[in-house]
């Protein structure tokens, strides 16, 4: 139930202003678990007591939700969090459980199809444990950008790839002559006692795990902004250890160690990565990222595409999730090209400086 639902507004006009600031500061200021209750409550005893409507007293619901971040929500806060709002802990943790619910998903699906056992294989054994395998290093590959640490990001997403690799070309000369019977009721358990597991996995815990040691090293310190930077919020390389040699510059001709120059490595990568070029810059990370994943569905469900089978329902869900993800990636691409041709013909328009 969502704080609108649970206040009684005086007006129709009013909900929908307050449902309006909710989405607001959920979707763009990321705002932490609790603030838009505080908010809305205090905005619904001012309409209670003036009579007048929400947007009269407190103005348009987008610039409302806007001034309450700059006020409410401190920038230790915003530090430790990327562009969906989540840290590294909660973003690994939130995959994790959203890996055990599509492993229950399949499991009920298969259950449904096939019956309460499926037959094993050394095949079907390594091609299963190469796929959950490859997604849980991906899971953490994620969490390791967010939290600015490179290295381990390109680490655990070549696991993957070879992971995966590997598994798919041994799971192709392995013998598929049955082993043993698995009950399917105990695949779905185990999906859900994933999902059960990393929701109760504190993530605050996770963070600590992707949490590098600074203090006392001006280096380390230096090589962490760099990595939130590049990791945390897409700046380019080459941009990133600019604003790091400057930071070395100034360090060295100061004497100050880095934590008294800067403050805390969090907030002096997001105040260098504020500005108008942020959301381009996380617009095409996540051009990126619906590429990679169209790519790589289609390589998975290569095999059970080039051998269509009409009477099967999984036949229909690969060829839809991959055609689904492609159309998304290509519809991402051209609005991309869209917004590059505009600005483009923009400049080219305003002519000459």
């Amino acid at each position: 139930m969502t704080t609108t639902e649970k206040l009684s507004w005086p007006r129709e006009e009013d909900e929908q202003w307050a449902a309006a600031v909710e989405l607001r500061l959920a979707l763009d200021q990321q705002a932490p678990a609790g603030l838009a209750s505080r908010i809305l409550t205090e905005a619904h005893d001012a309409v209670t007591e003036t009579g007048r409507t929400a947007r009269d007293l407190f103005g348009a619901p987008a610039a409302y939700a806007r001034s309450v971040a700059e006020e409410r929500i401190g920038e230790e806060y915003r530090a430790r969090i990327d562009s969906r709002g989540m840290t590294p802990g909660e973003r690994l943790t939130s995959s994790l459980a959203t890996l055990g619910v599509v492993g229950l998903v399949v499991s009920v699906l298969r259950w449904n199809r096939d019956g309460p056992w499926q037959q094993a294989s050394w095949s079907s054994i390594t091609g299963f444990s190469a796929v959950v395998l490859a997604a849980v290093l991906v899971a953490v590959a994620l969490a390791a950008r967010a939290a600015g640490r490179i290295v381990g990001t390109w680490g655990f997403a070549a696991g993957a790839v070879v992971t995966v690799g590997s598994g798919m070309a041994a799971a192709g000369v392995l013998s598929e002559e049955r082993l043993f019977d698995v009950p399917t009721p105990a695949l779905a358990v185990a999906g859900g006692a994933l999902t059960v597991a990393a929701v109760m996995l504190p993530d605050a815990t996770v963070d600590r795990w992707f949490t590098p040691g600074l203090r006392g090293s001006d280096e380390r310190w230096l090589s962490h902004v760099e990595g939130l930077l590049r990791g945390r919020h897409a700046m380019p390389a080459v941009e990133a250890r600019a604003h790091v040699q400057e930071a070395r510059q100034h360090l060295a001709s100061s004497g100050d160690s880095a934590e008294q120059a800067f403050g805390r490595a969090e907030v002096y990568a997001m105040n260098l990565a504020e500005g108008p070029r942020r959301e381009q810059r996380l617009a095409r990370r996540r051009l990126y990222g619906v590429t990679a994943v169209a790519l790589l569905l289609a390589m998975l469900f290569a095999d059970e595409l080039r051998d269509p089978q009409p009477s099967s329902v999984w036949f229909w869900f690969y060829a839809a999730a991959v055609a689904y993800w492609i159309w998304y990636a290509a519809r991402m691409w051209w609005r991309a090209s869209s917004a590059d041709g505009r600005k483009d013909h923009a400049r080219s328009s305003a002519g000459p400086e």
